[in-house]
């Protein structure tokens, strides 16, 4: 008997235990205190980097077959691996395309010049195997001294455009180091590094004359070093083509499931992050994983998005999501690759699926419009299991980005506001779980990271951190970024966040921004 009458009072036990836990796990989250680990500005990151093609002057056995040398003048200059170098010299004028792999418009390139005389150029150039389409980008020197950086556009074996792309740090300075060349679709970077940061010394955007984008361009062109010398010798440690971090990383949004829960896969959370490049619509979706105990970001991957026109497009900002119920990757992005054709296309949202995993590697997924056009940013998508509806959590411009709530049926079409603009100036929109509950997340122009309440976009107080990731003379609309984490990790909270300080050198409008800035929180 007393068997059967103790299992009600441990039930009971439970139960009260079970009460007592859950009050306890409802923490407002305006009194979640977060402190700053660590920061990071990855700038082109050596063990940031994926691979695509090299050329090690140490591996080569048979330079005709491994990377042949194409000749474009009756004089050839001399190549040949010695030292571990490629030394490349001619005593008359010669111009010599050496090939080192496939091309990818939205791959950063790289030469590591050891050695410089004389006078000529040295650079990239992309092109079909008939050289009826070319596209260079070279620097041109003369006794060890930058002259200039010049970009040449050749289509149907006609030379349409070939000017000078250099900035006001293209026409000086030595000749050495490395040439690193980010290359961004519809417009391009070129840096030198000596000592210190790459130092930026020519820009363009080029899609007026040819547009990179095109899936026939990274179907047919290759990648080779270029040299056009007058007289002299070069020599050549490597040359490389790789996926990169780039220079600045904005935009940090954790990928989830379908319910908006963090997808915690290999004990790392993931993230889409913007790989910066100058302005938009230079950046680019990388995605990222960190092991939210330590601080060991790692590059994973890109993705980019094909809206079946036959370009490959660079849109950013995006909310990647595991559906569980399709077995699909789902998210949305915003169209900022739209502004590469301004008088063709609007900057709208659009819903983007996936059979492949497109958290690693080079990946592409498929994107459709889905009616909701205009100046609207920062998507946060979600099932509400509770309300049987989809919700976005987005921002538009209205005298601002401000955050509005959208409502649907279905996770990609027939959207109404349900709640919203909010007051304030609102970026990186996010929904959280804070205990049990959710809540609204946004930075703001304001030096505040606002919290609001799920679905109606109440104010709910602001997020307190020590050390915030901007200062008085810094822009603060960063994208907050809170995830709560399952039981069991040391703390209970993790906030991956970025700063708005932009890449010096750079020359025009840029949001080149920003270092990584890692936060623990605890209640």
């Amino acid at each position: 008997m007393h068997k059967f009458t103790s299992i009600p009072f441990f039930l009971f036990l439970a139960l009260i235990g079970f009460s007592d836990l859950s009050a306890q796990s409802e923490v407002a989250p305006d009194n979640i205190k977060f402190v700053r680990q660590g920061v990071r500005r990855l700038v082109f990151d050596a063990d940031q980097s994926i691979p695509l093609a090299v050329l090690n002057p140490n591996e080569v056995i048979e330079m005709s077959v491994m990377y042949p040398v194409q000749n474009y003048l009756d004089d050839h200059a001399e190549v040949v691996c010695i030292n571990n170098q490629l030394s490349i010299k001619s005593k008359k004028e010669t111009q010599t395309s050496i090939w080192f792999g496939g091309f990818n418009p939205f791959a950063t390139y790289t030469i590591d010049l050891a050695y410089c005389t004389g006078e000529g150029a040295i650079g990239f150039e992309f092109s079909d195997a008939k050289k009826t389409a070319q596209f260079f980008i070279t620097i041109k020197y003369k006794s060890g001294q930058l002259v200039d950086v010049n970009q040449k556009v050749v289509k149907n074996s006609q030379t349409i455009s070939n000017e000078s792309i250099a900035t006001k740090n293209g026409k000086q300075g030595t000749v050495g180091g490395k040439l690193i060349l980010q290359m961004l679709g519809s417009g391009l970077t070129l840096f030198a590094q000596r000592d210190g940061l790459p130092t930026p010394i020519g820009q363009s955007d080029f899609n007026q004359h040819i547009d990179l984008r095109k899936k026939e361009y990274i179907n047919t062109f290759h990648s080779s070093l270029y040299l056009n010398i007058t007289n002299g010798q070069l020599r050549v440690t490597k040359v490389a083509s790789a996926l990169s971090s780039g220079m600045g990383l904005a935009d940090i949004r954790a990928i989830t499931y379908e319910d908006g829960e963090p997808l915690l896969d290999q004990d790392r959370l993931w993230y889409t992050m913007s790989i910066r490049g100058r302005a938009l619509p230079h950046h680019l979706q990388g995605v990222f994983s960190l092991d939210p105990t330590v601080f060991d970001i790692k590059f994973e991957g890109i993705i980019l998005f094909d809206r079946n026109d036959g370009l490959l497009r660079n849109e950013v900002a995006s909310h990647i999501f595991f559906d569980r119920q399709e077995g699909l990757w789902r998210g949305l992005t915003t169209g900022f690759s739209a502004l590469a054709r301004p008088k063709e296309e609007e900057k709208q949202l659009l819903a983007v699926e996936s059979r492949k995993d497109p958290r690693f590697g080079f990946s592409v997924m498929k994107a459709t419009p889905f009616g909701i056009v205009g100046d609207i940013e920062d998507p946060h998508i979600l099932f509400d299991t509770t309300a049987n509806k989809w919700r976005i959590l987005t921002c538009e411009n209205q005298e601002g980005y401000k955050a509005i709530m959208l409502e649907s049926e279905f996770w990609n079409k027939g959207y109404r506001r349900i709640a919203g603009p909010v007051t304030h100036n609102s970026t990186g929109t996010s929904i959280q779980k804070i205990g049990n509950k959710r809540y609204c997340f946004s930075g703001s122009k304001e030096r505040e990271i606002y919290i609001y309440t799920y679905p109606d976009l109440k104010e709910a107080g602001t997020l307190k951190m020590d050390l915030p990731p901007w200062d008085w003379n810094s822009g603060t609309r960063v994208w907050p970024n809170v995830v709560q984490l399952p039981e069991g990790y040391p703390f209970r909270y993790v906030a991956l966040m970025m700063d708005r300080l932009n890449y010096p050198g750079l020359e025009g409008p840029n949001w080149s921004y920003g270092a990584l800035y890692l936060y623990h929180g605890y209640d």
